[in-house]
């Protein structure tokens, strides 16, 4: 039986205002060529924790001297700003402590690469989430997310499969040899979500594939959610060893399930011997 749903937050009207304050003052800086919005936003699942995330297209000969920063204080007063590892300026509104990420990008190669975001990001109304197109290129590319493009189980799932192995393998050794926080972090940060996303596949609730842990308490069954508790542990040794034998028991389970839905292939002997490292430790 699936898990009560927890009550989801209200919509935030900040959200809707900084989106609204972000539209005005898009159109009011002449070196933008386009903006667009991804995330929770554009899907309809925005609530009062969300943040807002854009890409900003700035026309080819200001990309690198635009002041993100500046711009974005005309959306209320910054606490934060600074630029992630991943290049994205990464800010934290004052007034309410919402967080903004924010690309910013030379509008030629930046609007054409839109079209081929296709299974990274959905925008089930690209209308709404294109909030300046200058030159009509970006509505364009942004048209052809509207759909959402599923994973197709007879190649995703061998995938999947393949990099359980391979990773609770390596958690295996790194168990053995005592290196408890690395252990740790491989599987919280690795093999976890590479077993939601196989669950999800096997369940057919594929929406929030990229973060395959959002609404997963809404989305998957509560037996489910119960093996992936098994999976987590405190950095402690015990635990942490009970959690990793738990963790390999759902994937195999979860491999000999797809294997007789899609035929994927198991590799017994290996899963076998894994299960046999994991034991001894």
């Amino acid at each position: 039986m699936p898990r009560t749903p927890a009550p989801r937050p209200s919509a935030s009207p900040a959200l809707d205002a900084r989106v609204a304050r972000l539209r005005q003052a898009a159109h009011a800086e002449p070196r933008l060529e386009g903006v667009l919005l991804y995330g929770s936003w554009t899907t309809g699942e925005a609530d009062a924790h969300s943040d807002i995330e854009a890409y900003l297209f700035l026309d080819d000969g200001h990309a690198g001297t635009f002041d993100g920063p500046g711009f974005l204080r005309a959306l209320g007063p910054l606490a934060l700003a600074h630029t992630n590892q991943f290049g994205v300026l990464a800010v934290v509104f004052d007034d309410d402590l919402m967080r903004g990420e924010f690309h910013l990008e030379a509008a030629g190669p930046g609007i054409e690469a839109v079209a081929d975001w296709r299974g990274l990001v959905h925008l089930p109304d690209p209308a709404a989430a294109v909030l300046l197109d200058r030159g009509g290129r970006l509505a364009e590319a942004a048209a052809r997310l509207a759909a959402p493009l599923a994973p197709e189980p007879a190649k995703t799932a061998p995938h999947l499969t393949g990099e359980l192995a391979n990773w609770t393998l390596m958690l295996a050794h790194l168990l053995a040899r005592r290196e408890d926080a690395r252990a740790h972090n491989l599987l919280h940060a690795r093999v976890s979500p590479l077993q939601l996303q196989l669950c999800r596949l096997l369940r057919g609730t594929t929406d929030h594939w990229l973060t395959p842990s959002r609404a997963a308490e809404r989305d998957l069954p509560a037996a489910d959610l119960d093996r992936y508790t098994a999976t987590t542990a405190r950095l402690e040794a015990a635990g942490l060893r009970a959690a990793a034998r738990a963790s390999w028991q759902w994937s195999r389970e979860l491999a000999a399930e797809a294997h007789g839905r899609w035929g994927t292939p198991v590799p017994q002997g290996l899963h076998a011997r894994i299960a046999g490292l994991l034991d001894r430790d």
